[in-house]
């Protein structure tokens, strides 16, 4: 079975909600929509208080190349133009909506029919993409018309696609396999067309048996699309890795997969490109998994964007008494959320409420260089070198030892005997090293 060699951890699985349906959330009563939910320049807010918008309707245009369009999730009226503290804890201006029935805009296709005729050329694609505010919808966000448009000097020969779901508890991809699998081969292959290739692999652990039978079965109508199970090991969704894993290349430190001519996509993005291109529906809604040991009512959900974290804990029963901690995202790579007014963003993957028995976490103690952390890193690196250089604030020995390297995958740290809180100096540390670097670049740039 294909896997990725090096590192790599096997935390319990707990996928409560697998055999959960996906469920529509009740549209809310309002709306909070933040501006920045992509990597690179925030769009540029093109609405004003007391403006009447519909469903699928620009409100805030995307600034630069690197950037990405933000839609109306709702149809109603704007209330206010504000900030908000997004799930990832940053104040970012957004606007705010009073919903008003779901009036969509009339360009948008809203026949439930599988369309499987695609006429736009690749460069149409790629701008319908563009347009629809498109972005990689497995948590890291990079706008998705970016990654279609290969750089002049690069190739790409073949398509890979992120089914894995290695993160424990989530399982919004997993539904997204079963319930709209035709959907997502058609995503894959207006992919390939964009990128002018013949080839696309889906790789999905092997955890996931029904939707692998049933992606095999619909791709086997479609030329150059397979299907392949992956070992249960994480990170094995994990960019690089799943590289390794499905074609036996290896990405470079420092470098990106189009250095070694293939391009990631993930399964729900592949949907949300089908949905752009075959009915004109701008991304303002996704599938989120909202589960945990003690949620009466654990489910995948489909929520328009916009709306708060705390309407999809009370769809799911409520909060449990014995909550400790609630994570945006994944257990692994996921952020602890301290305000439930939050909105669901469009790399808004999952909500875990844990028990306050598991949320504690271990008590620190000295590092006894045991090199668990080594073996259990999928990028071989040190993370107990690059996290104590951090904490002593030693970031040029840190970048020297490849801490921007980091996929912040947390396997170091789920490993540790020691408690010792590896992803959060490896985090600080990243982030320091790469604003070092963009100093450094725009100090060169001034001389």
């Amino acid at each position: 079975m294909k896997s990725f060699p090096a590192g790599g951890v096997h935390p319990p699985q707990n996928k409560l909600t697998a055999g959960h349906g996906i469920e529509k959330l009740p549209i809310p009563s309002s709306v909070v929509i933040p501006v920045s939910q992509h990597i690179g320049a925030p769009a540029e807010i093109i609405v004003q208080k007391g403006d009447i918008v519909k469903t699928g309707q620009l409100i805030a245009q995307s600034k630069g190349f690197v950037s990405t369009n933000i839609h109306s999730s709702v149809s109603g009226k704007i209330s206010k133009i504000d900030t908000v503290i997004d799930p990832q804890g940053f104040k970012q201006p957004a606007v705010y909506i009073d919903v008003e029935g779901d009036e969509w805009l009339p360009s948008i296709n809203r026949d439930t029919g599988i369309d499987s005729n695609v006429v736009l050329t690749a460069d149409e694609i790629i701008n319908r993409c563009q347009e629809a505010g498109l972005v990689g919808m497995g948590g890291a966000s990079f706008p998705i018309h970016v990654k279609l448009k290969i750089p002049e000097g690069k190739k790409c020969d073949v398509l890979l696609i992120n089914g894995a779901e290695c993160e424990p508890y989530l399982t919004n991809d997993h539904r997204m396999m079963l319930e709209y699998g035709e959907e997502i081969i058609i995503g894959v292959s207006i992919m390939m067309k964009a990128l002018k290739v013949d080839k696309a692999m889906i790789g999905i652990e092997s955890n996931k048996p029904d939707a692998i039978e049933h992606l095999k079965k619909i791709s086997s109508r479609f030329l150059g699309i397979t299907v392949h199970a992956l070992k249960v090991k994480y990170p094995q969704g994990a960019e690089k890795q799943l590289i390794k894993s499905l074609i036996n290349r290896e990405v470079p430190l420092g470098r990106l997969p189009i250095d070694v001519n293939t391009v990631v996509q993930n399964i729900s993005t592949a949907y949300a490109v089908y949905e752009a291109v075959q009915k004109n529906k701008p991304l303002f809604e996704r599938v989120v998994t909202v589960t945990g040991k003690s949620v009466k009512n654990p489910g995948n959900y489909m929520v328009r964007i916009g709306t708060s974290i705390q309407n999809l804990i009370d769809a799911a029963g409520g909060l449990p008494e014995d909550t400790g901690k609630i994570v945006v995202g994944g257990p692994m790579m996921g952020k602890a959320l301290k305000n439930l007014s939050a909105p669901v963003v469009k790399g808004t993957s999952g909500i875990v409420l844990f028990q306050e028995i598991e949320s504690n976490r271990v008590e620190e103690s000295p590092c006894i260089r045991c090199g668990k952390c080594v073996s259990a890193c999928a990028l071989k690196l040190e993370p107990y070198l690059m996290a104590r250089l951090v904490e002593k604030g030693l970031y040029e020995r840190a970048e020297e030892e490849g801490v921007a390297n980091c996929c912040e995958c947390a396997s170091c740290h789920y490993i540790c005997p020691a408690g010792r809180p590896l992803l959060d100096y490896l985090r600080l540390g990243k982030q320091t090293v790469l604003r070092m670097a963009r100093e450094r670049a725009a100090k060169k740039q001034a001389i």
